[in-house]
């Protein structure tokens, strides 16, 4: 049966789409700080890890960070000399793309640049980063494991058996080689033997200064290259606290046994 024209879809809802308005608020929150700032990098950040921009953002509260849409920003910076907003802010636009935001401050050139140089935290991997290390699983007990995870870790692909409760892994196990675009179930056996792989930091890239002067800055340097390339891992052992609390959970589910038992007597 052919479709009825009047059968059309009516949304109820009254929520309309942002347009004109917020984009032209962002232009005008961006001159705000133009003019309130002496100086704007540009930067990108490499590893984005929504949690750890957040201390930044605390650490530089006297500052201010701004992700956008980099066609809006252009826009307010100007795309050419001529619908410039500032002498030269045009440059900064030509520096926006990908994944690139801008950082308004008053602080200094040296030390702006010597503190995100400084600046690195490692995290876990996550899909499709490229691994900057050969990571092996070294033979043996995997004693911090309970045995209920044996089935996950052969899912994984580990080579693994029960001894006695305690999962083993029969064979040295090869996770990944140095430039390979890790997968789901690699990153999950690095994050589950601990190995913190990736690096957030932020790279700056321009700096723009209230005087009308431009410059390209190369931030790049990082401590990837003090890294071995081949890296051999194991288990987390377990530790004595960890232990602890297994016996004390122990002892009071014998003693509650044992309270029960009297009170049947």
């Amino acid at each position: 049966m052919p479709k009825s024209k009047r059968d059309k879809k009516v949304s109820l809802t009254k929520i309309q789409k942002p347009g004109l308005e917020q984009k032209q608020h962002i232009i005008e929150e961006i001159h705000t700080w133009l003019d309130s700032y002496a100086r704007v990098f540009v930067f990108s950040v490499e590893n984005m890890r929504n949690t750890k921009l957040k201390d930044i953002r605390q650490h530089w509260k006297h500052s201010r960070f701004f992700f956008g849409k980099n066609k809006v920003m252009t826009l307010a910076f100007g795309k050419t000399s001529s619908d410039e907003y500032k002498d030269n802010s045009h440059k900064i636009s030509k520096k926006l793309q990908g994944q690139t935001g801008v950082f308004f401050t008053n602080k200094t050139k040296n030390e702006v640049v010597k503190w995100f140089c400084n600046y690195s935290e490692r995290d876990y991997a996550r899909s499709g980063t490229v691994a900057i290390q050969k990571v092996t699983i070294e033979a043996g007990p995997l004693p911090a494991f309970s045995h209920s995870m044996e089935p996950q870790l052969r899912q994984l692909g580990l080579p693994t058996k029960l001894v006695r409760g305690v999962i083993h892994l029969t064979t040295d196990y090869k996770v990944c080689d140095l430039g390979d675009t890790l997968t789901p179930e690699q990153c999950r056996i690095l994050k589950l033997f601990g190995h913190m792989m990736a690096d957030f930091c932020i790279q700056l890239e321009a700096m723009w200064s209230n005087n009308g002067s431009f410059e390209v800055l190369d931030t790049s340097a990082s401590d990837k290259s003090n890294r071995p390339t081949q890296v051999t891992v194991k288990a987390k052992q377990k530790s004595q606290d960890e232990d602890n609390v297994m016996f004390e959970a122990e002892d009071d589910v014998y003693s509650e046994s044992c309270g029960m038992a009297d009170e049947k007597n």
